[in-house]
């Protein structure tokens, strides 16, 4: 059973009115869809937190507003990261067999091999873009760089996709193993005897020379 969210539909569209909308600790959204008109509403923020924590980031949500009930999913939210609160959401509604586009999370898992050696992980992409029904989407695709050695990268030609389809290019890489930093030696050249001072073509100065 899906997880349900309560809706209320909004008339007004203006900054003023969305304000005081978050200010009563709501959330304005749009839901649509190919046979549904775009639709702007309003929910409570704790329900809509409740609810993603229940359905998950891709989860299918019952949406109900004004007497009828969608099943719809997230497809996506601004945030104002200075207040850590999400300040809009889209919501397509979709059925069963309907095909969706949207992003998924990657999650890397295990102890590197190339970091146990020194190596630097390093993830240049955090998720991809995925194509497949509401109920194939899964909430993150995990990676194991448990064997992952210095020197070595996965790719996006490296998840194996069971019900849905990857939009990425294969050959983008998602994490990586770099080598361990060296410290360069700077060669400083013939030793020098401590306090004997060199001048800028590096003989050493006569301590009486004027």
């Amino acid at each position: 059973m899906n997880a349900v969210l309560k809706a209320n539909e909004r008339k007004g569209t203006k900054g003023s009115s969305l304000r005081r909308l978050r200010k009563e600790g709501n959330i304005p959204a749009v839901v649509y869809g190919k046979d549904v008109q775009s639709t702007p509403i309003y929910f409570s923020s704790t329900d809509f937190l409740k609810t993603i924590r229940e359905s998950g980031r891709n989860g299918v949500i019952s949406l109900e507003v004004g007497g009828s009930k969608h099943n719809v999913m997230l497809t996506e939210y601004q945030e104002d990261y200075i207040k850590n609160e999400v300040i809009h959401a889209d919501f397509l509604v979709v059925d069963k067999d309907s095909k969706v586009h949207t992003t998924v999370r990657i999650d890397l898992v295990g102890d590197s091999a190339g970091v146990r050696d020194g190596g630097v992980l390093q993830q240049p992409v955090h998720e991809i873009n995925i194509t497949g029904t509401p109920g194939s989407i899964p909430e993150a695709i995990e990676l194991d760089i448990t064997d992952l050695k210095v020197g070595e990268n996965l790719m996006v030609s490296d998840i194996k996709p069971e019900n849905y389809e990857i939009n990425d290019d294969e050959s983008t890489v998602i994490a990586s193993i770099l080598p361990p930093k060296v410290e360069e030696e700077i060669d400083s050249g013939e030793e020098q005897e401590p306090g004997e001072p060199k001048n800028a073509e590096g003989r050493e100065t006569e301590a009486n020379e004027e």
